[in-house]
């Protein structure tokens, strides 16, 4: 018999900027808790329990150690195409549009992971890196930054020492370093769609003086004209009220996955909500947002006049 499964309801996912050592977790060995593995644990608990199958069950299927399926239903613990296989096969799930979807969320892609050569980094930050890696479309609303896949290495700079703990040049050094080399996802073979939204605020603030910020908009300029990148700015003139809203990112997952992530950064931390709700919810915000901003041409102009006049100071 078919069992189809209902869209799984995560809990909004917060992770500290602790220290993370950078290794591929060795046989029975506890996994980095990525977006996939948390969509993918969340679904195989829903179909378990549909099914009526115990976690002992599904442990004796799928052999392994008491706690093995509960990491799996948590995204703590990777599963093999293999033992998914088996876990379908035991829940009784033969319809293929649900098995291609949760196929597709367990086959992460062994591609090179370029952030391995900064060795240790926190876990919000690789999440944050392997989300932008693998989205198919990223929409960005931002009213205090320029974002960070948009920015130049100066300004880039004085952003990064602007944050809540103390670091040192040489510290500084390896995160524009970083932050430089997250930006060739936008310049990929088959790049996501990225639409960004920043309030007139952004540009005008002169982050890093006038020369580094005029800088930054002539680069802003620049990036728009990639035929994946859209840049829209909310002017001061607006009429239309939006209500305000915490910075954001959305990163959507391509079919057959068709799931999305957001992802608010806070103070020493990150926040990622996965409900389906919570994606709507920001999806909504951003389209009223988009909607209320001038045209990404209009814009694009607004900040050349902004860069001239820097220039003229």
């Amino acid at each position: 018999m078919s069992r189809a499964i209902s869209n799984p309801k995560l809990q909004p996912y917060k992770l500290q900027h602790c220290k993370l050592q950078l290794r591929r977790p060795r046989l029975g060995q506890q996994a980095r808790c990525t977006a996939r593995r948390r969509k993918l644990g969340a679904a195989l608990r829903e179909i378990r329990e549909q099914a009526g199958v115990t976690v002992a069950q599904a442990v004796q299927a799928v052999g392994g150690g008491n706690s093995k399926v509960s990491r799996i239903e948590t995204g703590k613990h990777r599963v093999t195409p293999m033992e998914l296989t088996t876990l379908l096969d035991l829940y009784g799930v033969t319809e293929k549009g649900t098995r291609d979807w949760l196929h597709a969320l367990v086959s992460e892609q062994r591609k090179n992971t370029w952030w391995r050569q900064y060795g240790e980094l926190s876990p919000g930050f690789v999440e944050s890196l392997t989300l932008e890696s693998e989205a198919e479309e990223i929409s960005v609303y931002q009213n205090q930054a320029v974002p960070g896949l948009l920015q130049t290495p100066e300004y880039a700079r004085v952003v990064l020492a602007g944050a809540p703990e103390p670091r040192t040049d040489e510290t500084l050094d390896l995160y524009v370093a970083i932050r430089m080399k997250r930006q060739s996802v936008l310049r990929r073979q088959k790049p996501p769609r990225y639409h960004c939204v920043i309030t007139e605020g952004v540009i005008r603030q002169q982050t890093g003086g006038p020369k580094t910020m005029a800088a930054q908009l002539r680069h802003l300029v620049s990036m728009s004209r990639l035929p994946n990148v859209t840049i829209q700015v909310i002017s001061h003139s607006q009429t239309a009220f939006t209500s305000p809203a915490q910075a954001f990112n959305l990163h959507l997952y391509p079919p057959p996955m068709n799931f999305g992530v957001v992802q608010i950064s806070y103070l020493d931390r990150e926040l990622f909500l996965e409900e389906d709700g919570d994606v709507a919810k920001c999806q909504r915000t951003f389209d009223a947002h988009r909607a209320s901003a001038l045209s990404a041409q209009h814009s694009g102009e607004l900040i050349s006049s902004i860069a001239d006049e820097l220039e003229q100071e």
